[in-house]
């Protein structure tokens, strides 16, 4: 069910931008460029997504289909988790790149493209999943409203991390051995992700449940 409700998403209802966003982690190519926009991006695209969705009537047309209500949830949920672990797996050549060819070129505006870095990326991710769905479908309707209130700590959470990379040395730090003192950052991280997109998950079904199409 779920692979066809991905297919669906992809072939059918995706927004061609929410695909373009998705391959921002080549950003991190780039120097002195705030590379959490890389994420920062993807949760925009996810947004002209949904709202590509309204303005189509594509949660209309899924609630028709021969599954159950709280299935269409899983097609939008599916589609942003997917979105969301192809940006971040997409982004990790480019940092490997980097690495191996760039790091005599720091990056004076944040923080580098190492470990810490996508764990910062999964917080971001957990943040705005925690708001953005279940607040959408409280109407299924107002799709810009529940991004402002999903893209703001978003990106408070953006400028956190890219401000302490100026104050810790070691979390903006490419060295192997800096780099072991950071997957904490990315196990905090992974497992908010993993938390917030289950229970986010579950809030946005409730309240779906009862919406009035």
């Amino acid at each position: 069910m779920i692979s066809n409700l991905l297919e669906k998403e992809i072939r059918l209802a995706g927004h061609p931008n929410l695909f373009v966003f998705s391959l921002m982690g080549a950003l991190v190519l780039v120097p002195g460029y705030p590379y959490s926009m890389v994420f920062l991006f993807v949760c925009i695209g996810n947004f002209v997504n949904l709202l590509y969705a309204r303005e189509t009537h594509d949660i209309y047309y899924t609630a028709l289909l021969p599954i159950k209500k709280v299935d269409v949830v899983t097609s939008k949920f599916t589609i942003l988790i997917a979105s969301e672990i192809f940006a971040l797996l997409f982004t990790v050549p480019f940092a490997f790149i980097r690495l191996l060819y760039l790091r005599s070129i720091g990056n004076p505006v944040g923080i580098e493209a190492n470990v810490a870095f996508f764990g910062i990326g999964l917080l971001i991710f957990a943040v705005f999943n925690w708001l953005f769905l279940p607040l959408f479908f409280q109407t299924a309707y107002q799709a810009g409203k529940s991004f402002i209130f999903a893209i703001i700590p978003a990106t408070i959470v953006a400028i956190i991390g890219e401000s302490l990379a100026h104050l810790l040395p070691w979390l903006d730090s490419i060295a192997w051995a800096d780099q072991l003192r950071q997957l904490p950052i990315l196990a905090v991280g992974s497992l908010l992700f993993i938390l917030s997109s289950y229970f986010a998950k579950k809030r946005a079904s409730r309240n779906f449940l009862a919406v009035n199409l």
